[in-house]
């Protein structure tokens, strides 16, 4: 059973809740349009200068050729535009950061709207309809000698801008490709979690100790700490120092906090690359 999305909290209209079929919700944070159209300029620019590289490296060759120069060119250049144009998203989004460079250098990721895994048939979808959107339309205005009408220069700019401005109109940011392949951009988890490390020294807390447990112990240590029943505090506080290794050199509530701001924020990681773990059994 995936996860499902719910209405967001008025207090951050970009954050989105994914309820766990355990019942615990775990909240990502869209990626905001500057971010996107950020990332995607400067993919745009890397795309450029690979085309650039590759020009130059095609125009040495062609000239050690006994073909002719201006052919080979066109032929080979042409080809690796269609590679960049077609496969440059794809290929970045299919890695397990789910991310192109510029998304990266934006902190932003794709992941799946259901909490899923980010599955190969969803960033086809995705990026195929961007030919559609944006390039398709662009390289038919761009062609030189084709003889385009004004009016049909206008609804191809028209046809660019309804596309490129879609995500402006609906909630989640969608483009129509996210829509079609059931998947938005996220902000990616940074590695510093939300925890006052300064006044809690005892709250950084190791992969492995976080891996101690999963969505169901969440749920439990959630509920210890909306109960603060000092005896049960204490007892929970104590098994699990027992169970990660970790001294007891910070109130019992205090540690508990911030480990289940930890546990939390891990568990969140994990599942933007489609990985749950219901409970301290789950080896997945």
């Amino acid at each position: 059973m995936s996860a499902a999305p719910v209405s967001v909290s008025p207090l951050d209209k970009s954050t989105r809740e994914l309820i766990t079929p355990e019942g615990i919700d775990l909240r990502l944070v869209l990626a905001d349009g500057g971010e996107r159209a950020a990332a995607f300029l400067l993919d745009l620019a890397i795309m450029v200068g690979l085309l650039i590289g590759a020009t130059i490296l095609i125009l040495v060759v062609s000239l050690s050729s006994s073909y002719s120069p201006r052919e080979l060119l066109f032929a080979l250049w042409f080809l690796v535009f269609f590679f960049l144009r077609n496969f440059y998203f794809m290929a970045f989004e299919l890695t397990p950061r789910a991310a192109t460079p510029g998304k990266r250098a934006l902190g932003i990721r794709v992941a799946m709207r259901d909490g899923g895994p980010l599955t190969a048939e969803a960033i086809f979808l995705r990026n195929a309809t961007r030919e559609l959107e944006l390039f398709l339309p662009l390289s038919v205005l761009a062609a030189p000698g084709i003889g385009i009408d004004a009016w049909v220069a206008l609804m191809g700019l028209v046809w660019c801008g309804v596309f490129v401005l879609f995500p402006l109109f609906n909630k989640d940011r969608l483009r129509v490709g996210d829509l079609i392949g059931g998947t938005w951009v996220v902000r990616a988890p940074k590695r510093v979690l939300d925890i006052d490390l300064a006044a809690n020294p005892a709250g950084s807390f190791t992969n492995e100790a976080l891996d101690a447990y999963g969505v169901k112990e969440l749920t439990v240590l959630e509920d210890v700490l909306r109960r603060k029943d000092p005896a049960v505090v204490a007892a929970v506080a104590m098994r699990i120092r027992s169970k990660i290794g970790v001294r007891a050199d910070q109130p019992d509530l205090e540690f508990l906090q911030s480990y289940y701001t930890a546990l939390r924020g891990r568990l969140e990681s994990r599942l933007l690359f489609g990985r749950r773990r219901k409970d301290k059994f789950d080896k997945g």
